[in-house]
C-alpha cells in the first residue's frame, strides 16, 4: 500500500508529492495527463518484476509518439528534455511473502521508503542508467505519526509491525565508483555490493527470500495490478487445468476457475451466492451464478441464473456486467492483495448504477477502522475518472483533481508546466501539520461538475452508497455553490 508518492522528471510529472489513503479517485479532464501517474506506478512496479531498465521505459505508453524513444518518457519543458527522473515511494507492505523459489520472507520491518534516481546516457550499451536506489526504513513512530488518513489504532498495530536500524539498500561512492549495497536483515550478515554503472536492471528486482524485507517490497511492488478489463478476457471460458492457481488477470481473464477455486477454498461459504447477490445490485433480475464444467472439453464457463428462471453463459452478457463480474470476483478473493489501479470504473456503467461500483470499488479497499485480516486484507485502490457523475458520488476525502500548473520548481531556480493533484478545501490532506497544501478551487469544481445537476444535493446517500462517509455532492459548499449557479 503506497502511503506517499514523490516523482519528478516522468512524463509531465515534475515536483509532484501525493499522500494516498485506502481508496483514492483522481479526477481531471481528458488529456490533462492523470493517466501519466498511472504509467509511473506500472513503470516502477515494471521495475521491480525484473524487467531491463530499457525494456520497463520502452513498455510506457507513449501518447502518439514513438514507443522506442526512451526520451518521451522524461519530463521535457519546451524543446529541452530532463536528464534525470526520480522516485519516492513510502509504503506500508505485507509481513511476509515468497520468492520466485517459493521460499518464504518475512519482514522485519513493514513501512518502508523506496527511492530510485534513473538518468538518460545514450552510449553503445544503455540508453539509462542507475544514480541512486535506496531501500529505506520508516520507525513505526514515524509511520504512525504520518498516517493522516482515518485509520484507527487496531487497524495500525496491525500493519505497522517490526524493528530496523540501518538501510536495506544503499547507495556509496568507493574507490571513484558508484556503488549499490544490498544489506541482510540481520545486522552482521554479508553486504553484496554492485558497480551501478554495469546494472541493466534495479537491484530491487534481483533480491530473494536471504534479503527478506527487500524480497517482501519486491514482492509488493510486482504486486501492483493496472487492471484493463476487458470484454473478450471476461468473457472467456477456463481450462480445468487452472482450476488449482487461478487468479484474475489484469485484463480480467480467468474469471471461471478463480470462482472455482475460491469455493473449493472456502467450502463452508457460497461463493456463488455471494457474488450473486453483489450482482443483484447492478442487474436486479440476477438470482444465481455458478460454474458449468463440460467434462468432455474440459472447460469451466461462468452461467449467470435469472429470476424467470432463464440461464446465460459469460459470453451473452453485457460488458459493465462483466466489469462488475470481474471486480467483485477480486474482493472475494482475499489472496488479490496490494494495490489495484482502475481507469474510468464508470464505463459501461448505467449513470443510475455509479454508486453501485463505487461502492464495490471502496469494498475491496481496506477499511482502517479495523484491524487488517483475511477478511480485511491489506489492499488500495485508485481509480481515475473523468466523469463529474463518479466524482459527485466518491467520498470527500478520497478526490484529487488533477489540474496543470504552471511556476517555479522548489529550488526557485526555473520555471516549469506539470500537473498538481488537489484535494477539496477542509479534507484529511489539507490538515497535514507544517504543510501548505493547494486545494480545489470551488469554482472550478462546480465547471467541472456540470450543469444540470443529476442528483440533488440535499438528497440523503443512496443505499448502495457509503453512509458513515460524506460524500462531494453532501458537502455543504458544493450545495451553496449548485443553488447560487441556478439563480
Amino acid at each position: 500500500m503506497i502511503t506517499r508518492l514523490k516523482i519528478n522528471g516522468f512524463k509531465n510529472l515534475n515536483d509532484v508529492d501525493i499522500r494516498f489513503g485506502p481508496f483514492t479517485c483522481i479526477a481531471g479532464t481528458n488529456a490533462v495527463g492523470k493517466s501519466n501517474l498511472f504509467d509511473a506506478i506500472r513503470f516502477l512496479s515494471d521495475l521491480a518484476a525484473s524487467k531491463e531498465l530499457v525494456l520497463a521505459a520502452r513498455s510506457v505508453r507513449s501518447e502518439g509518439q514513438r514507443s522506442s524513444d526512451i526520451r518521451d518518457i522524461f519530463y521535457k519543458s519546451g524543446e529541452v528534455y530532463a536528464d534525470r527522473m526520480s522516485f519516492e515511494v513510502e509504503m506500508i507492505i505485507p509481513r511476509e511473502a515468497f520468492d520466485d523459489l517459493g521460499q518464504k520472507a518475512v519482514a522485519s520491518i513493514t513501512t518502508v521508503r523506496y527511492h530510485l534516481i534513473l538518468r538518460y546516457k545514450k552510449d553503445e550499451d544503455s540508453f539509462l542508467e542507475i544514480e541512486r536506489e535506496e531501500l529505506a526504513l520508516i520507525t513505526q513512530t514515524d509511520a504512525q505519526r504520518d498516517l493522516y488518513f482515518d485509520a484507527k489504532q487496531k487497524w495500525e498495530k496491525s500493519v505497522i509491525t517490526g524493528r530496523r536500524t540501518t538501510k536495506f539498500i544503499s547507495t556509496v561512492v568507493q574507490n571513484k565508483e558508484e556503488i549499490v549495497r544490498l544489506h541482510q536483515d540481520q545486522t552482521k550478515g554479508n553486504t553484496t555490493n554492485r558497480i551501478l554503472a554495469k546494472l541493466p536492471r534495479t537491484v530491487l528486482s534481483t533480491v530473494t527470500a536471504e534479503y527478506p524485507t527487500a524480497c517482501v517490497v519486491r514482492h509488493e511492488m510486482r504486486s501492483w495490478a493496472m487492471l484493463q478489463l476487458e470484454p473478450s478476457a471476461l468473457r472467456r471460458s477456463d481450462d480445468f487445468e487452472r482450476r488449482k492457481t487461478a487468479k484474475l488477470d489484469a485484463d480480467g481473464a480467468h474469471i471461471p476457475a478463480t470462482l472455482y477455486r475460491l469455493q473449493n477454498e472456502n467450502p463452508e461459504m457460497d461463493i456463488y451466492q455471494q457474488l450473486a447477490n453483489r450482482l443483484s445490485e447492478l442487474v436486479e433480475d440476477v438470482r444465481e451464478i455458478n460454474i458449468d464444467k463440460d467434462e468432455k472439453r474440459e472447460l469451466l464457463t461462468l452461467m449467470v441464473g435469472y429470476k424467470d428462471g432463464s440461464f446465460f453463459p459469460a459470453h451473452s452478457l453485457s460488458d459493465g456486467t462483466l466489469r462488475f463480474l470481474g471486480l467483485t470476483v477480486l474482493e472475494l478473493d482475499a489472496n488479490s492483495g496490494g494495490l489495484i489501479c482502475l481507469e474510468e470504473p464508470e464505463n459501461g456503467i448505467h449513470p443510475k448504477k455509479i454508486n453501485a461500483i463505487l461502492k464495490l470499488l471502496q469494498d475491496i479497499a481496506t477499511d482502517p477502522t479495523i484491524p487488517v485480516d483475511n477478511e480485511n486484507p491489506l489492499r488500495q485502490v485508485i481509480l481515475n475518472t473523468h466523469s463529474p457523475l463518479v466524482v459527485q458520488q466518491i467520498p470527500e476525502d478520497s478526490l484529487l483533481l488533477a489540474e496543470p500548473w504552471e511556476g517555479m520548481n522548489e529550488d526557485k531556480k526555473k520555471r516549469i508546466k506539470t500537473i498538481h493533484f488537489v484535494p477539496l478545501p477542509n479534507t484529511w490532506r489539507t490538515k497535514i501539520p507544517g504543510e501548505k497544501t493547494a486545494t480545489v478551487s470551488m469554482g472550478d469544481l462546480l465547471v467541472y461538475l456540470g450543469m444540470p445537476w443529476h442528483i440533488e444535493s440535499n438528497s440523503p446517500p443512496s443505499e448502495s452508497s457509503s453512509s458513515s462517509k460524506k460524500r462531494v455532492i453532501d458537502r455543504s459548499d458544493v450545495s451553496q455553490l449548485k443553488l447560487w449557479s441556478s439563480d
